[in-house]
């Protein structure tokens, strides 16, 4: 059955193996249960139906048994009666019967195994559902840490990596540039002060030798 072989595939998954390889192990794991759950309704159906369709076949078998014995005594009853002809007519009815009996009887017995086999099957799905809905939220737990661990590396490694270290070095390097410019431009400033003022002394100091000259003239 196409159901048993879903089934029998859901029970052999290993769920920590399917949760490793998924993209999304927490959507994974909420699609392994509900697929178990869908599986587990149609299995409990099937197992119902074969119930009862073991049922009808059983009360076929128990027919066609009865019916076998009634026209064997009904065989007898023409013999009783020295009607050969009817009594043959009644064997021949009692063996048609008989071989009807014969064929439910096998279906009975083929039919008892095929529900044993959704028995167990039923089983193993319940027991691999109730297992898989222990692990989830352990599995969901585990997978959020390693992936906030793993965000966590990453961001560590990023920061540590040598673009961000290069980056840093030409920022410092071009801060030292900004300050040795702007120093360059304060000294710059400061002996252009002082330019001035020694222009402006040494016009004091001609003026007051000018005044001298002009003194000693008179």
């Amino acid at each position: 059955m196409a159901l048993l072989e879903r089934v029998s595939t859901l029970i052999r998954a290993n769920v920590n193996d399917l949760v490793d390889k998924a993209e999304d192990p927490e959507k994974m794991i909420k699609q392994i249960i509900l697929d178990m759950q869908n599986q587990l309704m149609q299995v409990k159906t099937q197992v119902a139906i074969s119930i009862a369709d073991q049922h009808v076949l059983e009360k076929k078998h128990r027919e066609a048994v009865e019916n076998e014995s009634q026209w064997m005594r009904r065989a007898d009853m023409a013999l009783d009666k020295q009607d050969e002809n009817l009594a043959r007519a009644a064997l021949e009815r009692s063996m048609s019967y008989k071989q009807m009996a014969e064929g439910f009887r096998q279906q009975v017995e083929d039919q008892k195994v095929q529900v044993e086999n959704l028995k167990t099957a039923l089983l193993k799905l319940q027991q691999k559902l109730a297992e898989a809905q222990s692990k989830s939220d352990l599995l969901i737990a585990q997978h959020r840490r390693s992936r906030a661990m793993r965000n966590a590396t990453n961001a560590a490694n990023d920061i540590s990596g040598e673009s961000h270290a290069a980056a840093f070095d030409r920022m410092k390097s071009k801060v030292r540039h900004t300050e040795a410019t702007a120093q360059a431009a304060a000294e710059l400033v400061t002996d252009d002060v002082g330019e001035k003022f020694a222009a402006m002394e040494k016009q004091e100091e001609i003026d007051r030798l000018l005044a001298d000259l002009k003194a000693k003239r008179r």
